[in-house]
């Protein structure tokens, strides 16, 4: 396991055990299954970012805090440069680069999202509180939310409610990169 996956599992089971929660009743809380938070504790693998985002939410820190293990202290702007954001994983091969992790007090995430060329797999559905905004700068993706599946090519977006069971893949046999802002 990638030693960046440890840190953020520590980072989380440290707020755990600060706010003297259980495993159990912050699993119950974030609305999954015990043994899977305890794998993402363990660092055996790796949290999603809409996990994260709500366990930020859950103790009221920045989403960026959990990733970096830092605090952001930006306040009147932030620039980060080309291939300079912090990654984060949210699925196998799926790479989310934060691009305003140095800015705080945000009340959305923007990420740039490289989406794999993986037609074949079975999608997976999550759902979050909040709203996400999308935006294909290459590729093609497969949008699936609520029962409805579209395709949306370069150039077109999507803004939805994403407490609706949504999920994603990239078309046409080559990744898909996506500016995503989840809020």
């Amino acid at each position: 396991m990638k030693p960046h996956i440890k840190e953020i599992a520590s980072r989380i089971k440290l707020l755990r055990e600060d706010a003297g929660l259980s495993r159990e009743s912050l699993a119950a809380s974030l609305k999954i299954p015990i043994e899977k938070y305890i794998a993402y504790e363990a660092g055996e693998i790796e949290f999603p970012v809409s996990i994260m985002d709500d366990i930020a939410t859950y103790f009221n820190i920045e989403l960026s805090t959990i990733i970096t293990g830092e605090e952001p202290k930006l306040k009147i702007y932030c620039v980060t440069r080309s291939g300079k954001g912090v990654t984060a994983k949210r699925f196998a091969d799926y790479n989310y680069e934060a691009l305003a992790y140095k800015m705080a007090g945000k009340n959305m995430e923007p990420f740039l999202v490289t989406i794999p060329a993986d037609e074949g797999d079975e999608l997976v559905f999550h759902s979050h509180p909040g709203k996400e905004f999308e935006y294909i700068l290459e590729g093609e993706l497969e949008f699936v939310i609520n029962g409805k599946t579209i395709t949306l090519k370069e150039g077109d977006s999507i803004f939805l409610d994403s407490s609706y069971p949504h999920g994603i893949r990239a078309l046409g046999g080559r990744p898909c990169r996506v500016l995503a802002v989840i809020n």
